[in-house]
């Protein structure tokens, strides 16, 4: 194979979003060649162009023999059914957030993967290849913030209006897509908390449902999280907050990085504030600190990016930025954090995936609340990216 054939399911805000670059054939050795939405207008821009077939059902385009590999960018539910379906065609597979709508899911659609080793199973996680996450991940790793002790992450400017949730049918509601702001809005900072700190090894989640909207599902929160050397943490969200915040913290034994404002800063203690408590003879004394401003720039279309690395990891076994499989901690960040408020307890991680189904199912099938659907005009989405 020399050139990828792509075929995209689901045309909503990042589906489209997804064609636009690939249609301008930014991406080498690469051709979109397939698209699929059951909702028929969501087809229609893209009927009758030269070389793209248009599907009504994924899985005729599936068994097309048109495509290579499929980016499933549906509303959360349908990611496993879709993606195992895909992989056992043969097909490589490029996965929106979250991987799937929940860790049991998440499981059944690594499972398929593992079965199937040759075909390509990459997460659009795209913060990963953002400079300013790149490096504070390389302080971490270097030893320069010494041994994490806290991390903080305050984003309420998610704000979002009834216009938002009335949009689509799925959106907001435990049966479309199994939570709220921490499994929609949040999956990235989720990722980014994992790939940077690690995973907790307890959590404890406050969330409000429908705080601020006419929704079922978690809109407010608040969340707690302990770390396997001791290390705390607070989480905090909401999509009902104006003007909002988004600054994170994270302090180590050697100084403390704060990104906030797109601007990355890092107050570095000039020796290990631990050794420095135990020798100092001076009760009120402080480590001397460095200030530094740490220089980032802003990638260019990381999607693309991502997209880019996936078509090389198909044709050239170039490693992945972003493996599938490790959507895994984000999913599993997002319900247990809603599944500790839930059952009002704190969990120990990893979490139970089969308890939080249970759960989960339970609240789909109790659900009683009536959703107002109404269509509103093109909005550009695109400014929520960056976070």
């Amino acid at each position: 194979m020399k050139n990828v054939r792509l075929g995209i399911v689901g045309l909503g805000n990042i589906g489209k979003f997804h064609t636009g670059y690939l249609l301008e054939n930014k991406i080498s050795r690469c051709t979109l060649t397939a698209v699929s939405d059951a909702f028929a207008p969501g087809l229609k821009p893209f009927e009758g162009r030269p070389g793209l077939k248009t599907f009504a059902n994924c899985s005729d385009m599936i068994r097309s023999g048109e495509i290579d590999a499929l980016v499933i960018a549906t509303p959360h539910f349908l990611h496993t059914t879709i993606g195992i379906e895909a992989l056992k065609a043969g097909l490589h597979i490029m996965v929106e957030k979250p991987i799937s709508a929940h860790k049991a899911d998440a499981e059944r659609l690594i499972a398929t993967a593992q079965e199937h080793p040759k075909q390509v199973f990459g997460g659009m996680f795209q913060m990963r290849v953002e400079p300013r996450y790149q490096k504070i991940r390389k302080l971490i790793q270097g030893g320069e913030l010494g041994e994490i002790v806290r991390i903080n992450w305050i984003i309420t400017d998610w704000f979002r209006t009834e216009a938002y949730y009335a949009s689509g049918g799925w959106r907001a509601t435990w049966k479309g897509e199994g939570g709220g702001v921490l499994l929609n809005q949040c999956l990235h900072q989720l990722d980014m908390l994992q790939w940077l700190c690690g995973m907790p090894a307890r959590v404890r989640g406050f969330c409000q449902l429908g705080r601020f909207h006419n929704i079922e599902v978690e809109d407010n929160i608040t969340t707690y999280l302990e770390w396997p050397n001791q290390a705390t943490g607070v989480f905090i969200s909401s999509t009902g907050e104006a003007p909002g915040t988004n600054r994170f913290e994270i302090s180590g034994t050697r100084g403390k990085i704060v990104l906030e404002n797109n601007k990355v800063s890092f107050t570095r203690n000039d020796a290990d504030m631990i050794e420095f408590s135990k020798t100092s003879k001076s009760g009120f004394a402080k480590p001397e600190v460095w200030n530094i401003d740490i220089p980032v720039d802003t990638a260019n279309n990381p999607h693309a990016i991502l997209m880019q690395n996936f078509v090389d990891s198909i044709l050239d076994g170039t490693p992945l930025i972003a493996p599938g499989a490790e959507g895994m901690g984000s999913v599993e960040l997002a319900n247990v954090l809603l599944y500790s408020s839930l059952i009002d307890q704190s969990v120990e991680l990893p979490m139970d995936s089969a308890a939080w189904e249970k759960k989960l199912n339970q609240l789909i099938a109790e659900s009683r609340h009536e959703k107002k659907v109404s269509q509103n005009a093109t909005e550009d989405f695109t400014k929520s990216f960056g976070r």
